[in-house]
């Protein structure tokens, strides 16, 4: 038993529920590694015991690419006890794997080996169920969600701190008891409060604690105004009208009329790549297609797609196809061999993504592996 670390920290339980299953029932080794050197080495150390793997599909992933690197895939069967959450181990359901932890450890038990295709690049990785080129999938646009210039985002409601009121205008103060102005230290702006500006000189110049100027204090963004300063009146009225008008001018997807322009619906981007299938060529630089798919098994529930002239589908060949054809629909090839150029592209493996390449080949090794399955 190989136990990925993400496992034992995802979902112990089902890890110590295999445990007890297969030990129960067969002679068990139990390897707990802490990195691919040490699940490399228990791989090379496994004599004539079946591996089994318990954790997510990128754990079944690293060690079928280590079989395949070590050229023993072919003559090692494989088990497996999925521990994850769905998104992690959707590879292993669609493989047919129970994803209960005692099905799965039972499956391992009691199971029969299937046979399986495997997809090899020419960079030695491997791909069990499918391929995406470019790097997900069909791209879109971000939406517009940006309001026209000076308004806020949608959701968003920060607005700048209101600026302070200067003090009203009267005029030079003369005469005894009058206010004196505070000198600005060097480099200080003259909107700057001095230490001690909001203090109102009395008689012979000498200041009077907590009296008011009249002036109102600088507010900073995101406090409270104070309770014992008053606050100009015009403030919360102007609150309201900004925020009104940003409820008005934020666009809203899908919507028209007068409450501004409707905000731009993703679409899918288009992508100048060279596919070639067997050596029919499914698409050239010329022509951008949304993206290209490849798969060792038959894709179902799809876009209806059609082959091309004199290529009949055959069964046992991985499934390509190229969405956004020059067509004007998807165009579905059996194949063997699939050549993908272009400028500088990102691809996704299963649950692996790669790039950038230039180019890159992808060859079916048929009944290349085998893993466990119910009865």
């Amino acid at each position: 038993m190989i136990i990925d670390p993400g496992a034992r920290r995802v979902d112990g339980e089902s890890v110590r529920i295999a445990k007890d299953v297969l030990c129960a029932r067969a002679t068990t080794k139990i390897c707990l590694p802490d990195g691919l050197e040490e699940v490399t080495r228990a791989l090379a150390r496994r004599g004539g015991r079946r591996p089994v793997v318990v954790g997510d599909d990128r754990a079944l992933l690293r060690v079928v690419t280590l079989l395949h690197r070590e050229r023993t895939l072919a003559t090692t069967p494989l088990a497996m006890v999925p521990v994850g959450p769905p998104a992690a181990v959707a590879l292993a359901s669609a493989l047919g794997i129970p994803t209960d932890a005692v099905r799965a450890a039972r499956t391992v038990i009691d199971g029969f080996d299937r046979r399986l295709d495997l997809l090899v690049d020419d960079s030695d990785g491997v791909v069990i169920g499918e391929l995406s080129v470019p790097y997900g999938g069909a791209g879109a646009h971000p939406v517009d969600a940006a309001g026209p210039p000076g308004s806020a985002r949608a959701g968003e409601a920060a607005w700048p701190a209101d600026p302070a009121t200067p003090a009203a205008d009267a005029g030079p103060a003369t005469g005894p008891g009058a206010a004196q102005a505070p000198e600005l230290a060097p480099g200080r702006a003259a909107g700057d409060a001095a230490p001690g500006a909001g203090r109102a000189a009395g008689a012979g110049g000498q200041t009077r604690p907590g009296a008011d100027d009249g002036r109102v204090p600088r507010q900073r963004q995101g406090r409270e105004p104070v309770a014992d300063r008053p606050q100009p009146w015009w403030s919360p009225a102007a609150r309201t009208a900004r925020t009104a008008l940003t409820l008005l001018t934020t666009p809203v997807a899908g919507r028209t009329g007068a409450g501004g322009p409707p905000a731009r619906r993703a679409r899918p981007a288009l992508v100048r790549l060279r596919v070639e299938a067997d050596g029919v060529l499914l698409a050239d630089l010329d022509h951008p297609v949304e993206r290209v798919s490849v798969a060792t098994r038959p894709l179902f529930g799809g876009a209806p797609a059609r082959p091309p002239d004199g290529a009949p589908r055959s069964r046992g060949l991985a499934e390509v196809v190229v969405y956004g054809h020059a067509s004007g629909g998807p165009v579905r090839l059996g194949a063997r061999a699939i050549t993908v150029s272009g400028p500088d592209f990102h691809y996704r493996a299963d649950t692996v993504t790669a790039g950038p390449v230039r180019t890159r080949t992808w060859r079916l090794l048929p009944d290349a592996w085998s893993v466990t399955l119910p009865r």
